[in-house]
């Protein structure tokens, strides 16, 4: 299926799965039908109910929900009321992982990322190897990368801030 990554990518654990997102392009068919191909450039690793930064970390909520499913779905939701959010669920059943795309290249930020791919609520469970609006597909795999704590999570306390789960492409 034009070289998307299956399923199966996505159904391993969250810290193996991120940094291997890193390359790999996100594939968007617009309403217009017009297709655009994005780099995946910075992603953060959210690990599980054990992980007080983790949407997961608060049980099955009507937010999470589709954290719990198994890993190659898409999980949006919305903050501050304006930006759309796109992670991707990672490992098996009731896992409640997933990988936030922090950056795309050209474009630097969550919000910034959900803005340009159009992303909206409707994207919520949507599964990224048979969706024909959005996908991921391979490409070589990128040896260069630095990793460093992750973004805007003071709230989650130590050791969860400190964990080095965001991670960034070097060009």
């Amino acid at each position: 299926m034009n070289g998307r990554l299956p399923n199966s990518f996505f159904q391993r654990d969250v810290l193996e799965v991120a940094p291997e997102l890193l390359g790999k392009i996100i594939v968007r068919l617009f309403d217009n039908q017009s297709i655009q191909k994005f780099r995946i450039t910075e992603v953060e690793a959210y690990r599980g109910t054990e992980d007080l930064a983790c949407h997961a970390s608060k049980g099955k909520t009507q937010r999470a929900e589709v954290m719990f499913r198994e890993g190659g779905l898409a999980y949006v939701y919305l903050i501050y009321g304006m930006y759309w959010m796109l992670n991707i669920v990672t490992g098996k059943e009731n896992d409640a992982s997933a990988v936030l795309i922090r950056g795309i290249e050209g474009i630097s930020g969550p919000g910034r990322v959900g803005k340009a791919l159009r992303i909206d609520k409707s994207f919520n469970g949507e599964n990224l190897f048979i969706s024909d609006r959005i996908w991921i597909e391979d490409a070589e795999k990128v040896l260069k990368f630095t990793t460093s704590p992750r973004i805007g999570i003071q709230y989650a306390g130590e050791p969860w801030i400190s964990k080095p789960w965001r991670f960034v492409l070097i060009k």
